[in-house]
């Protein structure tokens, strides 16, 4: 994958699917791990809709909702780390990665909600 954004938000949602099988199977966590899971792998499904989109009205819309995404799946991460289902090392292994991904579609939304 040539574009840096598509190729990190799927990268992060593969992440995502392994943290969620990890939550069910070793945490038996159902609600929260259920959440992540929508919200980590909907990034990177809204940014690859986003790149066939039909129209540049299309493409910020679903650059928008990933961002929106983005910045929930950072809130269930924060959670699960408050509450123990997540380790300081396995937190700090993924939050930074989700960090990352915000600013970069900070930066796309920016440059085309002009």
């Amino acid at each position: 994958m040539d574009n840096i954004i598509e190729y990190k938000s799927f990268g992060f949602a593969v992440r995502i699917v392994r943290l969620y099988q990890y939550l069910t199977e070793s945490k038996k966590e159902f609600v929260l791990s259920k959440q992540i899971l929508r919200s980590g792998t909907s990034i990177g499904a809204n940014v690859s809709e986003a790149q066939k989109g039909q129209s540049k009205a299309d493409f910020n819309m679903k650059m928008n909702i990933a961002l929106k995404e983005a910045n929930e799946t950072e809130y269930w991460i924060r959670l699960l780390r408050e509450t123990d289902y997540l380790s300081e090392r396995e937190f700090n292994s993924i939050e930074p990665e989700i960090k990352e991904i915000i600013a970069i579609l900070v930066s796309i939304c920016k440059k085309t909600n002009k």
